[in-house]
C-alpha cells in the first residue's frame, strides 16, 4: 500500500516509504529501522500506522553506506551484514536525515502539522535521539542499543519520549538497563516500561524472540501515547 518518496538533504538525496491513511489530513509518524535496512517487517510497521490513521513514512537511513538495503534477520550472512552496516552506521549523520524526514513529512498536504517518531533496535536509539535533537512532537523507543552512553542528553527533552524496555535484552545488559532507568525515570517527559522474561526485538513480529502478549501491550501502549499527544 506503500509508496517511495525522496527526501533531500545537503548532502544528497535518499529515499523513504511512505503509507498514507484515508483520511486526509493526519499525524505523521516517522518509522526508525532497525538494522536491516527498509526491509519488509519496517514496511509492514509503516503499512499498519497508515491503518490506524497515520501518515507514516520510513526513511532508508543506510543510504550514505549503500542506498536501498532491504535484509531479514533469517540468515548468517544477512545477520554479518547487518553488524557490518551497524558498525559503518553514523549516528548523528541518521539523526540529521530524521530531521530532513520530519520536516519532510510535515509539509506533505496529507500532514497536519505534527509528528512523531517511533524506532526499534538501532531506531531505538535513534528515537531516544530524535526526542532530543529535533522538533519531533512525541517520539517511541523500542529496545534502543547503546542508550547508557546517551543518558545525559534527556536534559535537552522538551517532548514527551515513551521507552520500551526488554529485562532480558542481550544488547543491553543489566548493567546498562540500570543506569538508563536510574537516570531516566523520574524525568517529567520520559514514560519507560519494562518487559520482563523478554529479549531483544520482541516486538519483530516473525523474529525469533518474538512475544505476542508483550508486542501486543507495547505496540498497545505506543498506540495510546501517539493518540494522547498527536491526536
Amino acid at each position: 500500500m506503500g509508496e517511495p518518496t525522496t527526501i533531500t538533504t545537503a548532502d544528497g538525496t535518499f529515499s523513504a516509504y511512505v503509507a498514507r491513511p484515508s483520511r486526509d489530513k493526519a499525524p505523521a509518524i516517522v518509522v526508525i529501522q532497525e538494522i536491516f535496512g527498509v526491509n519488509q517487517v519496517m514496511r509492514d510497521v509503516t503499512d499498519g500506522l497508515a491503518v490506524q490513521g497515520y501518515l507514516a513514512v520510513c526513511p532508508d537511513l543506510f543510504w550514505r553506506i549503500e542506498p536501498g538495503i532491504d535484509i531479514t534477520d533469517k540468515t548468517e550472512a544477512e545477520w554479518k551484514r547487518a553488524f557490518e552496516l551497524f558498525n559503518a552506521f553514523d549516528v548523528d549523520a541518521g539523526v540529521g536525515d530524521i530531521a530532513a524526514t520530519i520536516a519532510h513529512i510535515r509539509k506533505d498536504d496529507g500532514c497536519n502539522g505534527k509528528v512523531g517518531a517511533v524506532g526499534y533496535c538501532l531506531g531505538g536509539q535513534l528515537a531516544f535521539l530524535t526526542a532530543t535533537r529535533t522538533d519531533a512532537d512525541a517520539s517511541v523507543a523500542y529496545y534502543g542499543v547503546g542508550l547508557e552512553n546517551r543518558v545525559a542528553e534527556a536534559e535537552k527533552l522538551t517532548h514527551p519520549l515513551l521507552m520500551h524496555i526488554a529485562e532480558e535484552d542481550q544488547f543491553v545488559p543489566k548493567p546498562a538497563q540500570a543506569i538508563i532507568l536510574a537516570a531516566l525515570k523520574d524525568h517529567p517527559q520520559i514514560e519507560i516500561h519494562t518487559y520482563p522474561g523478554c529479549d531483544h526485538a520482541f516486538a519483530r513480529e516473525g523474529g525469533e524472540h518474538f512475544d505476542a502478549a508483550a508486542a501486543k501491550l507495547a505496540n498497545g501502549r505506543t498506540l495510546q501515547f501517539f493518540g494522547k499527544v498527536l491526536g
